[in-house]
């Protein structure tokens, strides 16, 4: 299909998410057409590296044989059934298996969904039903974090602390609050990260106080903030949250949806932390998106009350635990172990890297260079001023666009420049990443001066118009 024959039936009939649906219309959709290693193509013949690894999730990079064959043979022998009605098939059984023995020790049970979003309002529904078999039922708060993210259903996106998210979707689910994120760069550069790592811990124990020690039945967190903008906490931070969660008897639920199966050199993001989440919800890197799947990960002091005195959970999804989706999974984990991807994020790729990455720190646009394992970002700044742009000029918007006509995808959250590429990445493709990234910023700072110098000779013409 020729690109303007799909950018028309695309346009006639699909509304993309997280998408002005007007503007797309107006502009057209990009086509991506295949993929292979860590490269998409588009219908005009482009080769772009996939910095984002999909949305986070092409772990093992595109075109992997082993995962479509997987699904192939499970598709002939059993291409579905439900779980439900005390029902389960190998694939999920395996998977579960699998799943456990690479989680913390004290994780040992498995609950399917289709997606991210799904696992997490699981999780909702779990922690209440939990403290309500404890006879305490009046534990019903849950904190998250401002500009954190846990999906867009309603439930995922109450969760969450996304304001143009809350604009749209109100009301909230009722019974969740937030609290500040340990974002250093944007919002604590007047104290030291370990200072401000513990300030933000110190705001959680305050919202536990001011709603009641006795209503507070978990705390929501990534390990590292992914959809906010690659957000890596101080040092300081997750040891003084969790002895805030240890002192008043709270569950913790480490959303490793992102972090999770490699992203940050340890299967979970939770192991890089020293964290024993109560739960986990994952999704993304388990089938390298090759198939929707996700879950959580439930841990002993959870799961055992659920099993013991629960009776039935009112809950679940059509597609819990969908064979052939379980089956690329199991598939998916089996190459991570025997390539040992993992460890190549911790001691090879990541600080690799990590060490070209921090230089580009050094280019005028960039405030601070961050990264932690195969996850990256930069603080796009004003260099005239040090300070963030004037958001009217969508510094971060206009960034993105010249990094995919540079040949590159790297994603705006704001003018924060975020990547996150496929864990199969060479050494000399993260070369070429950074240096397509530079480029990119060079031609973003091009047309930014360009646009500072036109600004007085516009606003001169409209005081003539005027006049």
């Amino acid at each position: 299909m020729q690109t303007q024959a799909c950018q028309d039936l695309d346009r006639a009939h699909h509304l993309h998410p997280f998408t002005d649906f007007k503007a797309l219309g107006e502009q057209g959709s990009r086509v991506i057409t295949h993929a292979q290693g860590v490269y998409v193509h588009d219908s005009e013949g482009h080769r772009i590296l996939d910095g984002m690894a999909g949305l986070w999730c092409v772990n093992l990079g595109y075109g992997r044989r082993e995962l479509v064959e997987a699904a192939a043979v499970q598709m002939t022998e059993l291409p579905y059934y439900n779980t439900f009605f005390n029902t389960t098939h190998p694939p999920v059984a395996r998977l579960a298996e699998k799943l456990c023995a690479l989680a913390p020790p004290h994780i040992n049970h498995v609950f399917f969904t289709g997606s991210g979003s799904e696992a997490n309002d699981t999780v909702l529904r779990m922690v209440r039903r939990y403290w309500a078999l404890k006879g305490k039922p009046e534990k019903q708060w849950i904190i998250g974090r401002e500009n954190g993210y846990h999906g867009s259903t309603v439930a995922g996106m109450s969760l969450g602390g996304m304001a143009p998210m809350h604009d749209q979707g109100g009301p909230c689910v009722p019974g969740i609050t937030h609290v500040r994120q340990p974002y250093w760069f944007g919002e604590g550069q007047d104290q030291s990260p370990e200072a401000f790592g513990r300030a933000c811990a110190a705001a959680l124990e305050e919202k536990i106080l001011e709603l009641g020690e006795d209503k507070v039945a978990a705390f929501i967190a990534e390990p590292v903030q992914g959809a906010g903008g690659a957000i890596m906490p101080p040092a300081s931070y997750w040891p003084a949250v969790k002895a805030v969660l240890a002192k008043y008897d709270i569950l913790l639920i480490a959303d490793e949806v992102i972090c999770g199966f490699g992203r940050l050199g340890a299967w979970f993001g939770s192991q890089h932390f020293g964290l024993a989440p109560d739960l986990m919800p994952i999704a993304k890197g388990l089938s390298s998106g090759y198939l929707p799947i996700g879950g959580v990960l439930v841990g002993d002091r959870v799961a055992d009350t659920l099993i013991e005195e629960g009776g039935e959970f009112c809950h679940g999804f059509t597609y819990s635990g969908h064979p052939t989706c379980a089956a690329v999974a199991l598939k998916n984990l089996e190459l991570l172990e025997a390539e040992a991807i993992v460890e190549r994020v911790r001691d090879d790729l990541g600080p690799y890297l990590a060490e070209l990455w921090a230089e580009l720190g050094d280019h005028p646009l960039v405030g601070e260079a961050r990264s932690l394992g195969l996850m990256g970002a930069l603080e796009l700044i004003d260099p005239a001023t040090e300070e963030r742009f004037d958001k009217a000029l969508s510094a971060g918007n206009l960034c993105r666009d010249i990094c995919f006509a540079t040949g590159l995808v790297m994603r705006s959250v704001g003018d924060t420049m975020i990547i996150a590429p496929p864990l199969v990445i060479t050494r000399d493709e993260i070369d070429e990443l950074v240096c397509l990234a530079r480029q990119a910023l060079n031609e973003t700072a091009r047309r930014l001066a360009d646009q500072r110098v036109a600004a007085p000779t516009d606003a001169l013409h409209s005081e003539e118009t005027r006049a």
